[in-house]
């Protein structure tokens, strides 16, 4: 019986393998690593300018407040460890404006957000000229902080020729009265003057966020409770409220972050006096008038890292909302 030989493989044409040094023929490691790099460069500078103005200004912060250092004295200047953060701590006058911008951005964040928000449900509900008012609603926060802190200062506290108190006086006219009492309310309530201008201002942000977390909600499922005959008391409470909870998160946390070193307002209007000095117009006291750098230093840290770590759940709560964006998708 004859056997039939199984044909040989052809052997593989003789010359230089194919480039790119990867399986298939396809770009290899070193080149996929080169694209990469080259891919990113143009980012490079970006990257330098952002670690020169950012990170190198606080590792000279950090650096400065192990010291203690007056500008008044400078040849007395000596390591003082961490004696500066134990004083933001200890001292009273800065204790005092922690507890003010504690009390300063709770106030405005939760005011703020529910204005921001009941304008988010007007604004959710379509009626003629919406986009007017809702151009006219969003201008506030469009206004440069220190304007808007003027225009409150002088447009309408001021005693003499401000609009609150222009209304206050005729208001009391209908009623018979021809001289009331003109309050100055900045000496009067000078931490609600301050509450009163940065909730002007930030309502707008609150209502954004809420609005878009209103008009991301699923229509068929407002629909099916339309149908069932929810009420619009339990259609909100029951399928509004729990889908907002990210955006309230979110609107709070990016509040608190703004309000926590607000400078402009508390400068502007009460220039720190009167109880309003927040924890950034002690640290400018501490700074440009006492001249203590080591200390102003120490709270400049205590602010920032609070503020990193209100930053840090902000961060997170976008993530989870991209997160849910994308599986809902």
């Amino acid at each position: 019986m004859s056997t039939l030989a199984a044909p040989k493989a052809a052997a593989p044409p003789a010359g230089p393998p194919p480039s790119g040094g990867g399986p298939g023929g396809g770009p290899g490691p070193r080149r996929g690593g080169v694209r990469a790099w080259a891919t990113r460069a143009p980012l490079l500078p970006a990257l330098v300018f952002l670690i020169a103005v950012t990170q190198l200004p606080f590792a000279a912060t950090l650096v400065i407040s192990l010291f203690d250092w007056n500008s008044l004295s400078p040849d007395e200047r000596a390591f003082a460890g961490f004696a500066n953060y134990a004083e933001v701590f200890t001292d009273e006058s800065l204790r005092e404006s922690v507890f003010t911008t504690v009390l300063l951005t709770a106030s405005v964040v939760i005011v703020s957000v529910v204005l921001g928000l009941l304008l988010a449900l007007l604004l959710d509900r379509t009626f003629a000229g919406r986009g007017i008012v809702r151009t006219l609603l969003i201008t506030p926060f469009l206004i440069v902080p220190v304007s808007a802190a003027l225009l409150f200062k002088h447009a309408l506290y001021n005693p003499e020729y401000g609009l609150l108190n222009g209304a206050w006086s005729w208001i009391a006219s209908l009623f018979g009265s021809d001289s009331p009492a003109q309050p100055d309310w900045i000496s009067d309530m000078p931490l609600t003057a301050v509450v009163a201008a940065l909730v002007w201002q930030w309502t707008p942000f609150m209502m954004l966020i809420l609005l878009a977390g209103l008009q991301s909600r699923p229509a068929e499922v407002m629909e099916a409770a339309r149908l069932d005959g929810a009420s619009s008391w339990q259609t909100f409470r029951y399928l509004t409220l729990p889908h907002l909870r990210r955006y309230l998160e979110l609107g709070i946390l990016l509040g608190s972050i703004y309000i926590v070193q607000n400078f402009d307002a508390v400068f502007t209007l009460t220039s720190g006096g009167l109880g309003t000095a927040n924890l950034p117009y002690s640290i400018y006291q501490t700074f440009y008038q006492a001249h203590e750098y080591g200390l102003a230093s120490a709270a400049g840290v205590v602010v920032v890292l609070g503020t990193i770590v209100i930053a840090t759940f902000a961060l997170r709560v976008v993530s989870s909302l991209f997160s849910e964006e994308v599986s809902r998708s």
